[in-house]
């Protein structure tokens, strides 16, 4: 299920394209392990391939994109609507949902016109890959399987709630979008002081990061920013054509620190959601 799902999202990754759901998104939920990953990937098929893909991430949270040839396909999306829109179908639960999909679709359409609304704005950024990126300034490693936790425990203490391990890492690692994809780690002398991992979705096509955190004794020191630089020169090596990342709007750090790491923010994007 993940294999060919990724590699359909693969294909859909274009610089020209709405954000949306990218493989690296399925690597990074990788981590929770093979069997979860599997029951949270939704596809869609029509005419002897897959036209929609779908990560069930978390309960109430679907996030969801469609082939490009197909967005604008009216059988297709009355389709998705229903099976996403009815709990008996099992693709969402009851109650307040949310779905993530990209703009400007006849299926986003129709959703509206079925009563869902906008939630809150995501600001999706972007930084094209053509030229080099500049030296982050501070030492940077790539890391591998023998040193799984010193990156996890970077994300840990970055993030509040995270409960990523040096086993979820190599849960991560061993799915199979993992392949086009780094972890790096800044450092503050000895110390580890900020994690990125990117996702390359092959040569010529959008990369991803997810996630970019710094440690919380780090902050303020411009690691954010380094690790940032330090991902997209990993991205550009893989041969991406551009670095992606999308944060909540609200997160006006998080877009600082992109802005200044060559990132330009895109138009907002919302999910929809039905209370």
């Amino acid at each position: 299920m993940l294999d060919e799902a990724a590699c359909a999202l693969r294909e859909w990754q274009h610089d020209d394209q709405p954000f949306q759901l990218h493989p690296g998104d399925l690597g990074w939920y990788r981590r929770f392990g093979a069997e979860a990953t599997g029951d949270a990937i939704r596809i869609w098929r029509g005419g002897g391939r897959i036209v929609a893909v779908g990560l069930l991430d978390g309960a109430d949270l679907l996030r969801f994109t469609i082939a490009p040839d197909a967005r604008a396909d009216e059988e297709l999306a009355v389709r998705l609507a229903d099976d996403i829109s009815s709990p008996e179908r099992g693709v969402l639960p009851a109650g307040t949902v949310y779905v993530e999909s990209p703009r400007g679709t006849r299926f986003q359409e129709l959703m509206f016109e079925r009563g869902w609304r906008s939630d809150v704005p995501w600001t999706p950024l972007r930084r094209d890959l053509g030229p080099p990126v500049e030296d982050p300034g501070v030492r940077v490693e790539v890391i591998g399987a023998d040193r799984a936790e010193v990156h996890a425990a970077v994300v840990r203490a970055s993030f509040e709630k995270s409960t990523f391990t040096e086993d979820r890492w190599h849960a991560m690692a061993a799915g199979s979008p993992y392949a086009d994809a780094w972890s790096l780690v800044a450092f503050d002398g000895d110390d580890a002081a900020a994690a990125i991992t990117v996702w390359s979705a092959g040569p010529g096509r959008p990369g991803l990061v997810e996630p970019m955190g710094v440690h919380r004794d780090h902050r303020g020191k411009g690691f954010g920013r380094a690790i940032t630089l330090a991902g997209a020169a990993a991205l550009r090596a893989l041969g991406s054509s551009s670095a992606l990342v999308c944060t909540p709007s609200s997160n006006a750090g998080a877009v600082a620190t992109y802005r200044a790491a060559g990132f330009t923010a895109l138009p907002e994007v919302h999910d929809q959601r039905r209370d």
